[in-house]
């Protein structure tokens, strides 16, 4: 198994509560998360609770968006922790972590993904780096993250 870790990171024109609330409540994640458009018509179903701690979300899509499951398995003012289960195109596990603070100019959003590659991925992985291939997603997922929390929300 290889281990892997990619981070990104953005200053959000906005207050940390609506950051904070986009990302803890997975009904909010079509709007902003760079996966949700793999597939229009992939299926989504959440159970648990309707945010924060416990609350779960499945996916079925296309070949592109694949299956998988993510709960949330940590929910404070300034971190949530999601855990993530690949099902299709490949099985795996791996933790999503989004870091908050206040900064002068709005909140700053730390987005992580760490795991482990199984074997037939982590010899992708040496071609095809899992910074090569997540990376750029989640800088497009900042990005909307920071629109949909400055139009939709508090700016103060």
């Amino acid at each position: 198994m290889t281990d892997y870790e990619v981070s990104r990171s953005a200053v959000l024109p906005c207050d940390i509560g609506r950051v904070h609330a986009l990302i803890d409540d997975f009904r909010e994640w079509p709007a902003w998360s760079p996966w949700e458009e793999l597939d229009p018509d992939m299926s989504r179903t959440y159970s648990g609770a309707d945010a924060g701690l416990g609350a779960r979300y499945a996916w079925s899509g296309n070949k592109r968006a694949g299956a998988g499951a993510m709960e949330i398995i940590e929910s404070r003012p300034d971190r949530i922790e999601v855990a993530l289960e690949f099902l299709k195109p490949f099985k795996s596990r791996s933790t999503v972590s989004f870091d908050l603070a206040t900064v002068a100019d709005g909140t700053q959003v730390i987005w992580t993904h760490a795991g482990s590659l199984g074997r037939l991925v982590s010899l992708v992985s040496k071609v095809y780096p899992m910074e090569k291939a997540i990376a750029p997603d989640m800088e497009k997922g900042l990005a909307k993250l920071a629109a949909v929390a400055a139009s939709s929300g508090d700016t103060d």
